[in-house]
């Protein structure tokens, strides 16, 4: 999915559910539909669509310039929502996301006035909630690998949603981590261990949400920091602030009136956990939900 909000389609990727594997887990879900041989469209029982390719083709009038929205980093995008695998193709539906993405707003210095407090704070939970479910609710453990501002999605009630599994990885529940040669992802966003070493795991994802709740603080891009003409990322810049006792430095001006000071400053010092250099230091979302309260 791209960043407007609408599905994507990723020939080819390098996913590890291999199509037996996916048919498998949808098959053993599904209320409804031929799944094998996803010839008709249907539900599942977790109410996900499965749209046949033949019911694709005919929605986007063979995936037309003209039914053409935007395009992701795999693919084309589209205004339909639900999944369909055929063949070699992946395609994911998403609902249309009226607000687009959250860095249309944060990083707009008119757009970011929309964002009070009590929005940001309700985006930040969201987004916890979602990560949470990837890790540790959902059929599969999901690895996200790519959470940034411009991968949530804005309803039109402005609640996130978690977009762009193009480079997500599936763990069995069993599975801590896992490593590759290929490093993939957003600088500025990776944590330590996956940008020196290619380990990534859930904790990868818990530094990431770490590094985009600072931006949503600070109304302000990871990289956009500087003390004495010195260049520094939102973390470094955070634990100074930190350390300094000057957390509420960190808040985005526009926050000024509708900030509530010891909620801001409860979520900077889960965050600074979040982003601990050692991963083992790091806490689960679930408990990053906890004490978000």
């Amino acid at each position: 999915m791209d960043r407007h909000g609408y599905w994507r389609c990723s020939i080819g990727e390098t996913n590890p559910m291999s199509e037996n594997e996916m048919l498998e887990w949808m098959e053993s879900d599904r209320s409804t539909g031929d799944v094998k041989g996803l010839q008709n469209d249907g539900k599942m029982g977790n109410n996900l669509t499965i749209f046949s390719y033949a019911s694709v083709v005919a929605a986007t009038t063979n995936f037309s310039e003209e039914n053409k929205l935007g395009q992701g980093g795999f693919g084309p995008v589209y205004k339909l929502f639900g999944f369909c695998i055929h063949g070699e193709e992946r395609m994911l539906i998403y609902a249309y996301m009226p607000n687009k993405s959250l860095d249309h707003f944060l990083f707009d210095s008119t757009r970011a006035t929309l964002l009070d407090w009590t929005k940001r704070f309700n985006i930040i939970e969201g987004i916890a909630q979602g990560l949470l479910y990837l890790h540790k609710y959902s059929r599969m453990r999901v690895i996200h690998r790519d959470l940034k501002a411009s991968n949530i999605l804005l309803d039109e009630y402005m609640k996130p949603k978690i977009s762009d599994f193009g480079l997500a990885r599936i763990f069995t529940h069993n599975e801590l981590e896992a490593s590759t040669n290929r490093i993939v992802g957003t600088y500025g966003y990776m944590s330590p261990e996956y940008v020196m070493e290619g380990i990534f795991s859930i904790k990868s994802d818990v530094y990431s949400f770490g590094v985009l709740v600072l931006e949503i603080i600070s109304g302000r891009r990871n990289s956009s920091f500087y003390i004495a003409d010195h260049v520094l990322n939102i973390v470094g810049y955070a634990w100074e602030l930190w350390k300094e006792g000057r957390g509420l430095e960190l808040m985005d001006p526009t926050l000024k009136d509708s900030c509530t000071e010891d909620q801001l400053l409860r979520c900077f010092q889960v965050v600074l956990l979040c982003v601990e250099e050692n991963a083992a230091d790091r806490p689960s979302m679930s408990d990053v939900v906890s004490m978000l309260y």
